[in-house]
């Protein structure tokens, strides 16, 4: 992708951003010959910590946007995305975990999951068949029953489950909840993914795409590259690190006319002493974490990227209302 191409794409999405932020209207390319059959909607991805909503999203859009790990409670943010079909668009809003948070950060995050449901045509709840858990999946099914979307259960890690006791999880959620349909599916093999779609589709709303017909997401390179940061530190570090990590992108440049990208980003700690794990010895980890998150980024923005990592201690920032909107919670 050329310099040019990147600028434009950033300069589009942060176009639509603002003029949704201002509450005006976005004047969509002409596209479609005509709107009269097409049917577009927001899908709302809700579920327990780990139960594959963000793999699954990047299945459903063939492209990763949200980062991932076999660590509950990864994502933080709203990740929209947004898939293109033959006479329909959906918009996928990925959320985080829900279950019955107790701390500030927590706290913040369940709240800007279970606000998704306000803002979705359809609530697409994604079920653990391999690992249940069943607290936090009561509480958020108790939810849904209460509001009047439909809901479409996607049953996830079918390759994980025999087929007997799959079909005893079905026969569970089917008799004790509501649901339009339940689709068993695996978002890492990839399977009844067109099922799922295609189920999602015939309950979406008739109407004009919100989207141009070549948008991913609404996120912009930096977020993302920020995101990849977080990833690569949730998969190399254990116990308390991953979930008293943020990232932020300090700077973000294209130079030698969009050859390279430079980027400079710095890794918040809540201890000093966590300060000394992520860097190991004689800067190992570090390296390793820059290395990695570096080959991500190179895939994401196509050309080659200098990462300079920094870290630092921000006390108890988790606790901290003023860090976290620093931080993006």
């Amino acid at each position: 992708m050329s310099a040019s191409q990147r600028q434009m794409k950033k300069l589009y999405l942060c176009g639509l951003c603002a003029l949704s932020t201002a509450g005006g209207e976005i004047e969509m390319p002409n596209t479609f010959d005509t709107y009269d059959n097409f049917k577009s909607g927001y899908v709302a991805i809700l579920g327990a910590p780990n139960a594959g909503k963000s793999t699954l999203l990047n299945g459903l859009l063939g492209e990763k946007i949200s980062i991932t790990s076999k660590k509950p409670q990864t994502t933080r943010n709203r990740i929209l995305g947004v898939l293109h079909r033959p006479g329909a668009q959906l918009v996928f809003i990925d959320t985080p975990g829900i279950f019955k948070a107790k701390d500030t950060l927590n706290l913040r995050i369940v709240d800007t999951a279970l606000a998704a449901i306000d803002d979705a045509d359809i609530l697409l709840f994604v079920l653990d068949a391999a690992k249940p858990d069943p607290v936090s999946e009561s509480f958020l099914a108790d939810r849904l029953q209460k509001q009047d979307r439909p809901v479409i259960v996607a049953l996830n890690k079918i390759d994980q489950v025999q087929k007997s006791d799959l079909l005893a999880v079905i026969q569970k959620w089917s008799t004790q909840y509501y649901f339009e349909v339940i689709v068993p599916i695996s978002a890492t093999e990839g399977t009844q993914i067109d099922q799922l779609i295609t189920a999602m589709q015939n309950m979406l709303p008739s109407g004009p795409p919100y989207f141009p017909e070549d948008a991913l997401t609404d996120l912009s390179e930096r977020f993302i590259a920020a995101e990849m940061i977080r990833e690569t530190i949730f998969r190399l570090t254990g116990e308390e690190i991953p979930y008293a990590t943020a990232v932020t992108v300090d700077t973000f440049k294209e130079e030698k006319k969009g050859k390279l990208v430079r980027i400079e980003a710095t890794i918040h700690l809540e201890r000093g002493s966590q300060k000394g794990i992520i860097i190991g010895k004689d800067g190992s980890k570090l390296k390793r974490i820059g290395i990695e998150s570096r080959k991500k980024i190179e895939k994401m923005v196509e050309t080659q990227v200098f990462l300079k990592l920094f870290v630092r201690v921000q006390k108890n920032w988790r606790k901290d209302t003023r860090a976290l909107r620093k931080f993006g919670y």
